[in-house]
């Protein structure tokens, strides 16, 4: 993400974070995601997406090992 961008338009909020824009319009309904609307178009504030990225746990993932045949 560019620390210099104060918004994302949905597309590049689903770029950037890897989630679908369906994903994205949902947290915006939920109010876990904050957005303006300019010129008819959707935009992401860029505090409220790394807030949520900080407030988001993280994830354990278990590797187990192969047993070598």
């Amino acid at each position: 993400m560019d620390d210099d961008k104060l918004t994302y338009t949905i597309t590049e909020t689903s770029r950037a974070v890897g989630i679908a824009r369906t994903t994205i319009y949902r947290l915006l309904s939920e109010g876990k995601l904050r957005g303006i609307k300019l010129g008819g178009r959707t935009l992401i504030l860029a505090s409220s997406l790394r807030e949520l990225i900080a407030a988001s746990p993280a994830a354990v993932i278990k590797i187990s090992e192969r047993e070598n045949p």
